[in-house]
C-alpha cells in the first residue's frame, strides 16, 4: 500500500483555494498551546482558524486548565484573531475508551477511538457552524499517527459534509518549530498525552530515572 504524503496533499488545498481566491474558515481541534504554536504559524495566513479544544481525558482538571490558560496565553502574545471555543470537555465522553486504554499502550486502540471521539466533535461543530474545513492539530506530534488521523478525518468529511483539512505538521521541521516557539513564548510543555493512563505511564518512568 503506496504512503500517501498528507502534508503534499494540504499544500494542493491550499494553493488552490488562493487560487480562487479564498480564505476559508477552518476549526482546529488542538491538543495543547506548545503543538498550535507551528501550526498557526504554518497556516495562519491562508485559513481563518477559530481553535477548538475538546480534550475531555485530560486528567487531572487542574491540568486540563492549565492547558487551557496556556492556550489563552499564546493567543495573547501572537495577537491573532482566532477565538478559543471551549465545549463542554466531560470526562464521561471517555469512558468507554478509558475502558480499552486501561489494559492497551499509548499509541494502540484506545488511541485511535480516543482521535476519532475529538474529530467527531469537532467536525460535528464545524457543520453546525458553518466551518469550511476542520482539522487537528495533533499530527505534529512525532507521537500521534499521522495515518489514522487523516483516515478518521477524511471518513467524517464524508459523515457530516464538512471538508477535512489533511495535513502532516511534523513534515518540514515542523515539531522542531514547536519547542522553538514553544521556548520562545515560555509555554507550559507537559510531559504526558493527558489521560489518566498515560500520566501513570509519565509518574512511572520519572521515578526509573
Amino acid at each position: 500500500m503506496q504512503k500517501i504524503n498528507y502534508n503534499l496533499k494540504m499544500e494542493e488545498i491550499i494553493k488552490e483555494n488562493k487560487k480562487k481566491g479564498l480564505r476559508p474558515r477552518l476549526l482546529m481541534q488542538v491538543c495543547c498551546a506548545p503543538c498550535s504554536t507551528a501550526v498557526i504559524e504554518r497556516i495562519y495566513e491562508d485559513f481563518e482558524i477559530d481553535l477548538f479544544y475538546y480534550n475531555p481525558m485530560i486528567y487531572p482538571t487542574s491540568e486540563l486548565e492549565k492547558r487551557v490558560d496556556t492556550l489563552r496565553n499564546l493567543k495573547e502574545a501572537l495577537g491573532i484573531e482566532s477565538r478559543i471555543i471551549f465545549p463542554p470537555n466531560d470526562i464521561s465522553d471517555f469512558a468507554e475508551i478509558a475502558k480499552l486504554r486501561r489494559d492497551d499502550h499509548e499509541g494502540g486502540e484506545a488511541c485511535y477511538k480516543c482521535y476519532r471521539l475529538r474529530l467527531e466533535e469537532t467536525a460535528k461543530f464545524a457543520q453546525k457552524n458553518y466551518y469550511d474545513y476542520f482539522s487537528t492539530t495533533l499530527s505534529i506530534s512525532p507521537y500521534k499517527n499521522s495515518q489514522w488521523l487523516n483516515e478518521i478525518g477524511e471518513s467524517l468529511e464524508k459523515e457530516y459534509g464538512v471538508k477535512y483539512l489533511y495535513s502532516d505538521f511534523k513534515k518540514k521541521n515542523g515539531y522542531k518549530k514547536s519547542i522553538e516557539l514553544s521556548n520562545k513564548y515560555e509555554l507550559y510543555r507537559q510531559d504526558y498525552c493527558g489521560c489518566i493512563f498515560s500520566f501513570k505511564e509519565m509518574e512511572e518512568k520519572h521515578k526509573n530515572l
